[in-house]
């Protein structure tokens, strides 16, 4: 008996998920209809192995490319059959290839666009495979496609644009580093020797660094497993809610990055939401899935008791603005999407506002963090350096004396 996990819509209107046991996907499905849920949408659960062996790896460019390509064989009046047909048969990537070859099989079965794409949930994210669900409903396939191509293609650009913004100062970090691990490995205990065969007696500064060198020299192994200890317990932390949601509430507070990472989730929150109301979605689970993809605890408790008020009829706008944790900007946007009906359009403004915002806060973080990692380094190179010229003068003048 195969396992299932599950996301569906309970009598009240809830989202709920978890798993189910049957013998068959159908037979998951109808299970799960008796108990009165709704808008099911079911995946086969598989073991480690299976996983590795069978799942693609397919990045989010090849993911965005294929959304672009179908919307337009689709506008064009191709068939969605022999539009999988075709792209399967172009992809150079064998894992594209291989789904979508998969992915016509099951359309040849009966099975719906949606319905093939929810056996790729590390390909499709969640909020992907609800949109295209319900562009299903509406007749829109093509135009919502070409919406969700446009979203991961910002997405991407996105974090194309936070990586290269690390990179210099990154460089910079590990060639200070470099060169401290130089002088303390390979220099200083030349200059040791050197001072032990004078017996001169040294500035305070190279008593210092020498014993500071003495100390890595000896004991480095420990402090090695030390660091190593401390990371695997942060990493273990992670992996439990208490410790992730302490992370995510450190990670915003802090001065400068907090800015940047909560505009950062505020855009994506807004976009997606714009994105899935805009395809037909209901604004409950609307919600519920653009919460889910922030991955940060503290928006998803805090966005699942919006939810909570929102079904008790207290909108949207207003519940968001109590949390704290969305800009008093795009409560008032999301308040007149609300009054005038135009919420999806009101999201999208929203949205390309803290796309702006978030361009500006990552420069301002580069801008900070460059300097920042310089002066640091800068102050180590120097006192080594100030440590070694100090006591040469200093052995100069015991000597001369």
């Amino acid at each position: 008996m195969a396992r299932f996990a599950y996301v569906a819509t309970d009598p009240v209107g809830g989202t709920v998920q978890g798993i189910q046991k049957a013998d068959s996907r159908e037979a998951a499905e109808i299970a799960l209809f008796e108990k009165q849920f709704r808008e099911i949408r079911v995946t086969e659960q598989t073991s480690f192995l299976q996983r590795d062996i069978t799942e693609p790896k397919i990045k989010r460019e090849e993911v965005m490319h294929l959304s672009r390509q179908l919307a337009a064989f689709i506008r064009a009046g191709l068939p969605l059959l022999d539009s999988i047909s075709t792209l399967g048969e172009d992809a150079g990537n064998k894992s594209v290839k291989k789904m979508m070859a998969t992915i016509e099989e099951f359309l040849r079965r009966g099975e719906t666009l949606s319905d093939c794409v929810d056996r790729y949930p590390k390909v499709f994210p969640d909020y992907y495979r609800g949109i295209l669900r319900s562009a299903e409903l509406t007749g829109q396939l093509d135009t919502v496609l070409d919406q969700l191509a446009s979203y991961l293609e910002r997405d991407l650009e996105a974090r194309r644009k936070i990586k290269s913004a690390s990179i210099y100062p990154g460089i910079i970090l590990l060639m200070s580093l470099g060169t401290v691990v130089v002088l303390a490995a390979f220099v200083l205990p030349r200059f040791k020797v050197f001072f032990a065969s004078l017996d001169a007696r040294l500035p305070l500064p190279t008593r210092m660094l020498l014993a500071v060198t003495d100390f890595f020299g000896s004991w480095w192994w420990a402090i090695l497993i030390g660091l190593g200890a401390v990371l695997a317990g942060f990493l273990l932390a992670l992996q439990t809610d208490g410790g992730r949601h302490l992370w995510n509430k450190i990670t915003l507070s802090l001065p400068v990055i907090g800015d940047a990472v909560q505009f950062a989730l505020v855009e994506r929150f807004c976009r997606l939401m714009s994105s899935m109301i805009g395809a037909g979605v209901n604004l409950s689970e609307a919600l519920s899935v653009s919460s889910a993809s922030l991955r940060n605890l503290v928006y998803n408790r805090a966005l699942a008791a919006v939810g909570e008020q929102m079904l008790e009829g207290q909108g949207l706008a207003k519940p968001l603005a109590d949390t704290k944790l969305f800009p008093s900007t795009a409560a008032q946007m999301i308040r007149v999407g609300e009054e005038t009906g135009s919420l999806d359009v009101q999201l999208e403004v929203a949205a390309r506002y803290y796309e702006r915002e978030l361009d500006y806060k990552i420069k301002r973080v580069t801008a900070l963090f460059e300097p920042a990692v310089i002066i640091a380094m800068g102050l180590v190179v120097g006192f080594v350096a100030l440590a070694l010229v100090s006591a040469m003068y200093g052995v100069f003048n015991q000597v001369k004396t």
